[in-house]
């Protein structure tokens, strides 16, 4: 993964790959596994492994796609052998591995499931807590959770880009506190009255390309 010229030179984008841990008989909640996702990708960015820095580089300079696979029992402990970093939120366990090409992903990885990434809150959350950035998912696209998971990632990036040196600091010091929510119609359009950061999506999967899915608010 460290060739960046042949990674941008070939024929294959690259793409973040996730796998969530849905166990039939305890599933994560959406908000828990939409907040993992969120938080994972702002923990491999900032990770600072080297044998990691030019594969996430090259990925973060092109369309920064993500795949949400999910995974069970022995595919899940396989999953967890493969090169990556573990972020739990709640009851969301979730596995995040630097870029692959879109085409060649790493076998116990390729073999996994997208689909099925449908989840559910037993109980309205939480008010999100003052004073962390919150990421607000559109009311007018409609998602699954694996899709939304890679929304709420790519507004989090979003984020991360737009914040200040200062902001960056503070916000990594305190290990990336985030909320993730539905938006309803109101809080949607007045969000993106202001100049926050918006994913508007490639329309690869589920949504028409151009969509907005998702935006972020900073403190």
């Amino acid at each position: 993964m460290s060739d960046v010229p042949e990674l941008r030179g070939g024929m294959s984008e690259l793409a973040l790959p996730f796998v969530i841990r849905i166990e039939r008989a305890d599933p994560p909640t959406r908000t828990d596994a939409l907040e993992a996702a969120a938080r994972a990708v702002l923990l491999i960015l900032t990770d600072g492994r080297p044998e990691w820095a030019d594969a996430l580089a090259a990925w973060d300079g092109q369309r920064i796609r993500k795949v949400v696979r999910r995974a069970r029992g022995a595919a899940w402990t396989r999953a967890r052998e493969v090169d990556g970093l573990d972020v739990v939120r709640g009851s969301a366990e979730l596995r995040v591995y630097p870029p692959v090409p879109v085409d060649d992903w790493p076998p116990d990885l390729a073999r996994l499931q997208v689909g099925g990434t449908t989840l559910e809150d037993p109980e309205p959350p939480a008010p999100p807590p003052p004073g962390v950035p919150l990421v607000l998912l559109s009311p007018h696209a409609e998602m699954t959770t694996g899709k939304a998971m890679a929304q709420a990632a790519h507004a989090a990036q979003l984020g991360w880009r737009s914040a200040t040196p200062a902001q960056r600091s503070s916000w990594q010091q305190a290990g990336f506190p985030l909320a993730v929510r539905d938006a309803t119609p109101r809080q949607w359009d007045d969000a993106a009255a202001t100049d926050a950061p918006v994913v508007h999506d490639g329309g690869f999967t589920e949504v028409e390309p151009g969509t907005a899915t998702a935006l972020v608010l900073l403190p």
